[in-house]
């Protein structure tokens, strides 16, 4: 099994975070997000993933560098392509094109999921759904009676299915998903503007191809701060039964409400961390209350109350600890 992971977006929505850092990299519960993707697809295939292909912008030779460990700690090769303009997703996905052969899987690195299911090789393609509440934001795909998928359809202003394609995806025969999406390029076929694999699968699927769906028990989104904080806490919650705090982690005078992930190394002096809390390794955190939060690595925080947030890495933050004396009926502005 062979895998491509195209993260070569900019992350706008992420933003501060990822003028510094690509947001495939950001970490939840202490890992990068697109870490724990290719762990969860290991998981998933009963062929051994032997290759992971990543397409990526401008990300600099150390980010390059941890992926390939990525890769190399999943067992497999990995190699790095370079996607120079944002063209759609099938042309990221071509990037990596003397890959696409054999059984590949394709998954964009900007989502995580939960599923109890093996992928089955048989099929020509298997593509992952989930039902939501917002189809108009996303691509969408309907079923026959058959069970096998009769459309798809690139973010319709109108509600055609419920039916959300996740960004995850399997082909038996790679060589065969090469040849139509470079059909699209010499064709200049576009959607939207862009070169889309969802109209490559539609030609597929017209040539008497047969892509079934595959549904996850959980989508989680990591596309802005407030779902990937909530992704975080999902993570955390689906590993509250493993050990989460770094045996190098010096917790003095404080409360740790699980689940919470405390890196290594990591210093937490009289304050309360949790539930729902990751740090990063050599953070500190003094005098401080913090709950739903991601702090990544190197960063100080302190005097403060902080929920629902992200601080990224080599921050410092203070406020300040106040003696008052308040009476009756008072109201700070």
């Amino acid at each position: 099994m062979r895998v491509i992971v195209p993260m070569a977006g900019l992350g706008k929505r992420m933003r501060p975070h990822t003028l510094t850092t690509p947001k495939p990299l950001i970490p939840v519960a202490g890992k990068p997000i697109v870490q724990r993707l290719v762990e969860y697809l290991g998981e998933m295939c009963e062929d051994k993933i032997q290759h992971i292909a990543f397409v990526v912008g401008d990300f600099g030779k150390e980010t390059e560098k941890n992926l390939l460990k990525i890769a190399e700690d999943l067992g497999a090769e990995g190699s790095i392509h370079h996607q120079e303009v944002p063209l759609g997703t099938a042309h990221a996905i071509l990037c990596a094109q003397e890959h696409l052969k054999e059984h590949v899987i394709i998954a964009f690195a900007d989502t995580l999921f939960y599923a109890d299911f093996k992928v089955d090789e048989d099929a020509d393609g298997v593509i992952w759904v989930q039902k939501v509440e917002n189809p108009q934001q996303f691509g969408v795909i309907k079923v026959a009676p058959e069970g096998h998928i009769s459309e798809f359809i690139e973010k319709s202003p109108v509600i055609v299915s419920n039916l959300a394609i996740i960004g995850i995806y399997y082909f038996r025969d790679g060589e065969n998903l090469k040849h139509e999406l470079q059909y699209l390029l010499d064709n200049d076929i576009k959607e939207k503007g862009e070169y889309q694999l969802t109209t490559a699968m539609e030609h597929m699927k017209n040539k008497g191809l047969k892509l079934y769906p595959g549904e996850v028990a959980q989508w989680l989104d990591c596309g802005n701060k407030d779902a990937t904080v909530d992704t975080n806490k999902q993570v955390l919650e689906h590993e509250k039964n493993k050990r989460l705090i770094d045996k190098s982690a010096l917790i003095e005078n404080s409360t740790i409400i699980p689940p919470s992930y405390i890196g290594p190394e990591v210093v937490i002096r009289n304050s309360v961390i949790g539930p729902h809390v990751s740090i990063g390794e050599k953070s500190l955190i003094e005098n401080s209350i913090v709950k739903n939060s991601i702090i990544q690595s190197q960063s100080s925080i302190k005097n403060k109350i902080l929920q629902n947030s992200m601080v990224g890495n080599f921050v410092s933050l203070s406020g300040q600890i106040e003696d008052l004396n308040v009476g009756d009926y008072s109201v700070e502005v």
